[in-house]
């Protein structure tokens, strides 16, 4: 046990370091120019092939982040934990031009495991929004002036989302969760523009941190109907900005300032509900449906081009099993597909930029007696459209998760 328990603390201070340490970089999308970026809708193992859906999944074999209440179903003496990789390629068309960009980073870090009986815990990571945009050649008017002068601006950043999740079983059929999110992380922009003989280059990054809590319900109705709910509190995320800016004339650079602190506007975040409904309706299969309501009018935020508009999401999952208790492998592997549709929560120039998502995965075992996957999934996804200033984005995500399961203080038994 004690081999196992250092192994785990190797693999989560590692992973940690990897994903503060990569961040940045994490999408490409246009879209990721406005408020913290764009939200991340992966998240830990199986749901990613099943259309990010698994609110009223309740499964005692893996993690399942979408719900607090599932980390009652830990089994005794049974520690997890998951580390996921994931990689994108977009491609971006507007009325102008075509252009394509791939991403590669860490996705997530997650461990679970059972304190008592019906009470489980774990702590998860993941990114909550990712920013990195490029726009060249914008132009902007010099004031009292007609002359304009152009500039390139950047954005690179990403948001973090550090969980803990409580779960604990009234009986063998109902179970409360309860979560509380640090987020936390930091958005980059950096303007370089001409003017004259001089050259300037303005970086301003804005911190953000808050608090967030939130609570999760699943209900047995039988042992084939599974009933769950979320619901995650409105926050503010507390912003704070420094800015840089240097001069270069002639090949001399000059610091005009340097790490200023300035004003940031606070962050606020919609309060969000979800309810999910899983059914083995079939033998080996299993369909998951989820419904999510985001109420960002409620924040009363807008964006220079854009508003906050309420959002809603629908996933629908498919997973198939033909056995996963069988000593035959190829019955103990796990086939998902699944479909996600977001109408979007920001209106730019009163048009909501939606998107879908169409999802396949697969779950193979890793040895015998283990509950232990190596969870493969593929999404083929688009977003907005080609229309005024707006940008259809398409784009392939491939996720790779390792969701392992170590024996904690079993006796070894001696013939």
């Amino acid at each position: 046990m004690n081999k196992n328990l250092l192994l785990t603390i190797v693999i989560t201070i590692l992973a940690v370091n990897l994903i503060t340490a990569q961040s940045e970089g994490l999408t490409s999308s246009p879209y990721s120019l406005y408020g913290l970026g764009v939200i991340n809708q992966t998240s830990v193992g199986f749901t990613n092939g099943l259309g990010y859906s698994g609110i009223g999944i309740g499964t005692d074999s893996e993690i399942n982040n979408l719900n607090a209440a599932n980390y009652a179903l830990i089994p005794q003496n049974s520690f997890f934990y998951d580390i996921g990789v994931k990689g994108e390629f977009n491609q971006y068309s507007n009325l102008a031009d075509d252009e394509s960009k791939s991403t590669m980073n860490f996705s997530n870090l997650a461990i679970a495991f059972r304190i008592a009986e019906g009470i489980g815990a774990g702590i998860t990571m993941v990114p909550y929004s990712d920013v990195g945009y490029s726009l060249v050649g914008v132009k902007t008017n010099i004031e009292g002036s007609n002359e304009d002068f152009e500039s390139n601006v950047s954005g690179l950043g990403a948001l973090s989302d550090l969980k803990f999740n409580l779960g604990y079983a009234v009986n063998d059929d109902l179970r409360f969760g309860l979560s509380g999110s640090f987020l936390f992380g930091n958005i980059e922009e950096q303007e370089s523009f001409i003017i004259s003989q001089s050259t300037f280059l303005s970086t301003e990054t804005t911190n953000y941190s808050g608090f967030r809590l939130g609570f999760g319900m699943q209900y047995d109705f039988s042992e084939k109907f599974t009933l769950g709910s979320t619901i995650q509190f409105p926050t503010t995320l507390n912003g704070n900005l420094k800015r840089s800016v240097l001069k270069s004339l002639d090949g001399v650079e000059i610091t005009v300032e340097d790490d200023v602190s300035d004003s940031a506007d606070n962050f606020n975040m919609p309060l969000e509900v979800g309810i999910g409904i899983s059914t083995n309706f079939y033998k080996g299969f299993t369909l998951s449906a989820d419904y999510k309501k985001n109420y960002w009018s409620e924040t009363g935020q807008a964006e220079n081009l854009g508003a906050y508009e309420d959002q809603d999401i629908y996933a629908l999952g498919l997973e198939y099993v033909k056995n996963p208790q069988s000593y035959k492998y190829g019955d103990r592997i796990r086939y998902r597909a699944g479909y996600n549709y977001d109408n979007g929560y920001l209106a730019i120039n009163g048009i909501k930029v939606d998107g879908y998502n169409l999802t396949a995965g697969i779950g193979l075992p890793i040895g015998k007696r283990s509950r232990s996957l190596m969870n493969l999934s593929y999404a083929y996804g688009s977003k907005g459209k080609v229309q005024n200033i707006l940008v259809k984005e398409n784009f392939h995500l491939l996720t790779l998760n390792m969701s392992l399961e170590d024996i904690w203080f079993q006796k070894r038994k001696i013939d």
